[in-house]
């Protein structure tokens, strides 16, 4: 776990701010008093913290040093294709979550049980790209093989990863073959295909401390 560290910031964050933590850089939402840095470190580790804001400045709550990004390293949001394994650059809110564990009442966070036939939609064609959505809805081609480029995820397959996995506003306009999907979940065997994990017992004490009204946002750095 890293050391806890108050860092020297302006109090108020308002549209355009920006404020720098453990090497990254983070835009900040009008109201974001929580934060989530992702500091890549090597190959496809990387250094995950909690940041919240305190009367002194920014302070480090909790963190963990083996956190994972996507099998091809980091690439800038809006250049990222989907397939590539890329997670990408940037900052972005974290709205709501969903997992395959059961709800805790301590979490703040909407929380969206997995249940069978919920996908997160990775189909070009679909109007529901990019979005959560059971099979028995329609709109996608759920079917198609994990070999199609037009493949969804089927949010079962992945329990371990998918305990907990906060959603991330990335490509929340939809642009097709940007990408879909790109969460903070729970550490898989390796790299991940794009989003950002890191262990259980980080993922844990995230959710407990995730507070919608602090308006959380999560940064990836270099």
């Amino acid at each position: 776990m890293i050391a806890e560290l108050v860092v020297a910031a302006a109090l108020a964050a308002g549209p355009g701010a920006s404020v720098t933590l453990d090497g990254v850089k983070i835009h900040l939402r009008e109201g974001t008093t929580q934060v989530v840095t992702v500091n890549h470190t090597d190959g496809h580790h990387a250094r995950v913290t909690f940041w919240k804001l305190a009367g002194s400045g920014w302070r480090a709550r909790f963190g963990a040093e083996d956190g994972r990004i996507g099998y091809g390293g980091l690439v800038r949001g809006t250049r990222r294709e989907q397939g590539t394994g890329t997670t990408p650059l940037g900052t972005y809110a974290l709205p709501w979550a969903f997992g395959t564990g059961a709800a805790d009442e301590r979490w703040r966070l909407r929380y969206r049980h997995v249940e069978p036939g919920d996908f997160w939609v990775q189909d070009n064609a679909s109007p529901h790209y990019n979005r959560y959505r059971n099979q028995a809805e329609g709109g996608f081609r759920w079917w198609l093989p994990a070999s199609d480029p037009d493949a969804s995820e089927r949010l079962t397959d992945f329990g371990r990863q998918y305990r907990i996995s906060v959603v991330t506003d990335f490509n929340v306009a939809q642009v097709r073959h940007r990408g879909a999907g790109i969460f903070l979940h729970v550490n898989g065997a390796g790299a991940t295909a794009g989003c950002v994990s890191a262990p259980g017992v980080f993922m844990d004490k995230l959710m407990r401390a995730l507070d919608p009204g602090r308006v959380p946002v999560i940064a990836v750095g270099r």
